[in-house]
């Protein structure tokens, strides 16, 4: 008699379960949905960044010969682009003294061409061409500073300003 009234109320379990389902509003089979559109863009982007502190002094010469070149590496520079033919120019704030020269050159990233060293003016000069997207670091930058016998000068500074710029 316990195995029927114990199989009684599992029926009546089992009933009052199916009853509440049957009760529940049914779901609609078909899915609701909505579009949404997304503007986007990547506009030109051109990062340039230098980092060390370089410094020059002329302190030597060859008897008979003119003063020795100062040379200062350790400077470093970064570069960001996603445009194609750029290029690094370079300039100074203000002229050399006569008979001074401040000349640079940058290492290249991959795929563009380092000019070399070249003497620094006021006008701006190329130093890197033929830049096309890149993300580099830890480029160098190496400075020479030349000075003609006649020329005695007090530590002074100038600003070194680069710049990218279309290679067109």
């Amino acid at each position: 008699m316990a195995d029927t009234q114990a199989m009684a109320r599992k029926h009546r379990i089992l009933v009052a379960a199916v009853t509440a389902l049957a009760a529940l509003p049914f779901m609609d089979a078909r899915a609701q949905s909505a579009t949404q559109t997304v503007h986007f863009q990547v506009n030109a982007v051109n990062q340039i960044a230098v980092s060390g502190s370089p410094s020059l002094a002329i302190t030597t010469a060859t008897a008979g010969s003119e003063l020795t070149s100062a040379t200062a590496s350790g400077s470093s520079y970064a570069i960001t682009t996603n445009e194609a033919n750029q290029k690094i120019t370079a300039s100074i704030n203000q002229s050399m003294p006569a008979g001074v020269t401040l000349e640079v050159s940058l290492a290249a990233p991959g795929g563009a061409s380092s000019t070399g060293s070249v003497a620094l003016g006021t006008a701006s000069t190329d130093v890197v061409t033929g830049i096309s997207a890149t993300a580099s670091s830890a480029l160098p930058i190496t400075y020479r500073l030349n000075a003609s016998t006649q020329v005695q000068l007090a530590p002074t500074a100038r600003t070194v300003t680069f710049t990218i710029v279309s290679g067109t």
